[in-house]
């Protein structure tokens, strides 16, 4: 793939997401206290997802074998 047609997709999904977030409007120190809190934000809810969603994957699979007959795990 071209070098420039990367750097202009790039570019062009950044200027979306300037344009959809409404941040094109402020002030440069006002843009980088915004793009720290999304990032931050995202970071936390990824790392959240990474944790917990599992777990209750888990425990939602053994709630529903149980209730549809499933086998129950032996208690030795």
């Amino acid at each position: 793939m071209d070098i420039k047609r990367v750097k202009d997709s790039i570019y062009w999904l950044y200027y979306q997401y300037l344009l959809i977030t409404c941040s094109y409007v402020l002030e440069p120190w006002e843009q980088s206290m915004f793009h720290t809190i999304t990032v931050t934000v995202f970071a936390m809810v990824l790392y959240t997802a990474y944790v917990f969603v599992p777990i209750h994957v888990r425990l939602a699979f053994e709630f529903f074998s149980q209730i549809f007959g499933g086998q129950p795990d032996s208690t030795v």
